[in-house]
């Protein structure tokens, strides 16, 4: 095709739909593996690109048995895409925000087992956050803490619950709680049976696993010299892995808690080996407004003045 003496003029909806294929076709590397996450055939998907390219009168990809690759227009495009796509999405979210009646949506990113924390007042959360918003569309997902920062720096997440142990730019964090990490072993585990001293001589020789992720100081301090045969991000996998018997590893003591009482599994070595983690909330830096995210910030900051309230009230 030839770029020749020719004019684009007015884009459309139809025009920026077939773009959003394209987009998708680049991200997923082909036509075929755009299908499940564009829910269309791949005839229906090779016809869209096709329109698209006779609509700019530019030849943006080569499929065929090479397999699917950009040409140099097509890889501009996809770069301009991108950016249509993100200032189409700002201009939404801004025009939402900017109506007497909030509407639009929250998106929370969490970390494994936050949801149903007391300490984390989700469910709290929830109930005053929609009341006061009814018309907000919620949607949660959970994810590893490295997805989670880059989800909010990217603007494909609002509000993340994290883990943490660093304070990225462009980041802003509102502290929750911190956990006391210990080392758990099944209960029929044979260092189970030691004693505290001996529990600490031999903890290091037994397969362990870990989250896989560059732990901070304090944590690579506790497992450097670890057996670490195994590795598991999200918390209900590593206590599975305890569980079998063969592994131990660190957990957070209020989420081992009811497993401990349940007697499935024990904390070893726990006056040399322990770590601190916080648990925060995390948005990103940016002077666009976003009403739900800071009706929810509000409310969050709310629940947290009134839980510290009762913690001051209770008697000791």
């Amino acid at each position: 095709m030839s770029a020749n003496n020719y004019s684009l003029g007015q884009v459309g909806d139809y025009e920026i739909k077939q773009l959003k294929v394209f987009k998708t076709v680049v991200d997923c590397g082909g036509f075929s593996a755009a299908e499940t996450m564009l829910n269309i055939g791949r005839s229906t998907i090779s016809l869209h690109i096709s329109n698209l390219e006779s609509r700019l009168n530019l030849t943006l990809c080569k499929r065929g048995r090479g397999g699917f690759s950009l040409t140099e227009e097509g890889e501009i495009i996809y770069r301009m895409t991108e950016t249509l796509l993100e200032s189409l999405d700002a201009f939404r979210i801004t025009v939402n925000n900017l109506n007497a009646s909030l509407t639009g949506r929250l998106r929370i990113t969490l970390s494994d087992s936050v949801s149903l924390d007391s300490r984390c007042r989700m469910p709290e959360l929830i109930r005053h956050f929609t009341d006061r918003a009814p018309e907000v569309t919620l949607y949660t997902n959970v994810a590893s803490m490295a997805k989670i920062e880059r989800t909010i720096l990217n603007d494909e997440a609002d509000v993340g619950f994290i883990p943490y142990h660093r304070k990225l730019d462009g980041l802003e964090y509102i502290h929750l709680y911190s956990d006391n990490c210990y080392i758990y072993v099944a209960k029929d585990h044979p260092i189970a049976k030691l004693s505290e001293t001996e529990q600490v001589a031999e903890v290091d020789s037994y397969p362990a696993s870990h989250a896989g992720l560059k732990p901070h100081e304090g944590v690579s301090e506790q497992i450097s010299n670890m057996n670490l045969s195994a590795i598991s991000y999200f918390y209900d996998t590593r206590l599975a892995l305890i569980l079998s018997g063969r592994y131990i590893g660190f957990l957070p003591e209020e989420y081992a808690s009811e497993h401990v009482d349940r007697g499935d599994i024990v904390a070893v070595a726990t006056k040399q080996r322990h770590y601190t983690l916080g648990m925060a909330v995390i948005y990103k830096k940016t002077a666009q407004p976003n009403k739900p995210r800071e009706l929810f910030l509000q409310v969050l900051r709310e629940q947290l003045a009134v839980a510290h309230d009762k913690a001051e009230a209770a008697p000791y």
